[in-house]
């Protein structure tokens, strides 16, 4: 393969013209003749044999397409979802979410794209995610949240999934890479800021993807993943903190004390030490019984549950609830999946989170979990208890009280 793309140099050269933009960002990739398929890794994009075959508006497009999977950072994504998972990933449905959202980018810049080609609109309807006009879905899809609400190919509705894909040809076409590998040579801060002041300047030219600016979700910010804000809140909220011993003598007092005594001075005024009290630290985790996550998001969160309680030896106790708390029980270490996923039967009637609150109080949790839609009555804010709400998405409003969680990211 050569080292710079002969195949590709007519389409970057027209890109200065229909798309500043999409011409700066493409500066920033490695542009190859490659073998097989058109496919790119990390920012390498490798043209295929074909590739100058097709109308020059296609391969705009195709070119394009590779260039935004680079710029929005889909093969580290792809990586970093893949760690996060483990073996319960699933890299086609992770591609699939990624090109529907690029697709649906490009074509509303006003790019062409061979068809038939896989449409974030199309997708979410064959997902039974509900319909919505192209500028809307990119406003509030973004590649992670798409992937996490797309179902299973096991799942209700993934038969429906897989045969749009299928219909529409759709085949994995990006690497997943991890930030900082020899194919993404630049760090991830410096194609957010390429990103910017490309989309800025398609912005001022008012054409191409630049007409975006600010509408699409996907691009990357610096969000943490829900994962690791989970672990740090509980983390630090299960840390079993000393308490005053009346009867142990401070370090510093033992010292002082010693001083006075050895110049026939009085004894200083006695500080007490300080001792771990020996209890456990617990935490709570209400469960919403109206089903409102989904399997996945719960598999996931009952893998961080289980790592928290390893690691902090505290006590996990499961409260289910609609108005009032129906089953409690503590979970052992390794038993949080199938307590999730084994959904409970009462359903039924409104929510509230008073009582399940209230519950939490009376075991003396170090921290409170809900995971909920948050459509409820919330009740008053306890005294001394950090509330974490575990929401599936956007919030409808800010709760009074406790810090919000979305598990959408």
């Amino acid at each position: 393969m050569s080292g710079h793309s002969d195949r590709a140099r007519r389409a970057l050269a027209h890109l200065a013209e229909t798309d500043p933009a999409l011409a700066a960002l493409a500066l920033w990739c490695a542009h190859r003749d490659g073998t097989g398929e058109m496919r790119s890794e990390g920012a390498t994009i490798y043209y295929d044999a074909g590739f100058p075959l097709r109308p020059l508006p296609e391969q705009v497009g195709l070119a394009g397409h590779h260039v935004l999977h680079a710029a929005l950072g889909h093969g580290a994504r792809k990586a970093a979802m893949g760690a996060r998972q483990g073996a319960g990933f699933d890299p086609a449905r992770f591609a699939l979410a990624a090109d529907a959202i690029v697709n649906e980018a490009l074509l509303l810049a006003g790019h062409a794209l061979p068809r038939p080609a896989v449409r974030l609109t199309e997708l979410l309807v064959a997902a039974g995610l509900g319909t919505a006009a192209p500028e809307t879905a990119l406003a509030d899809w973004d590649v992670e949240r798409l992937y996490t609400r797309l179902p299973s190919r096991e799942g209700a509705g993934g038969e429906e999934v897989m045969a749009y894909a299928a219909a529409k040809g759709f085949s994995e076409d990006f690497e997943a890479e991890a930030a900082g590998s020899s194919g993404r040579e630049s760090a991830p801060e410096d194609w957010r800021g390429a990103l910017a002041r490309a989309m800025e300047a398609g912005r001022r030219a008012g054409r191409g993807i630049g007409r975006l600016a600010g509408r699409v979700a996907d691009i990357p910010d610096t969000r943490t993943p829900w994962e690791l804000e989970l672990r740090g809140l509980l983390a630090k909220a299960a840390t079993e903190m000393p308490e005053p011993a009346a009867l142990r003598p401070a370090r510093r007092w033992i010292a002082m004390a010693a001083e006075a005594e050895a110049r026939g001075a009085a004894l200083p005024g006695f500080q007490p030490g300080t001792a771990r009290t020996g209890r456990r630290p617990r935490i709570a985790v209400g469960l919403d019984s109206s089903g409102s996550i989904d399997d996945a998001t719960l598999a996931r969160f009952a893998a961080e549950l289980d790592g928290v309680a390893r690691r902090s030896r505290a006590e996990t106790h499961l409260l289910a609830f609609d108005e009032t708390v129906h089953t409690a029980r503590e979970v052992g270490p390794g038993g949080w999946n199938a307590a999730l996923r084994a959904r409970p039967l009462r359903r039924g009637g409104g929510t509230a989170f008073g009582d399940v609150i209230a519950r939490a109080v009376e075991i003396d949790a170090s921290a409170a979990v809900i995971l909920t839609d948050l459509d409820g009555a919330f009740g008053p804010a306890p005294r001394g208890l950090p509330v974490i709400w575990a929401v599936p998405g956007a919030p409808p409003a800010p709760p009074p009280f406790g810090r919000v969680l979305r598990l959408d990211r």
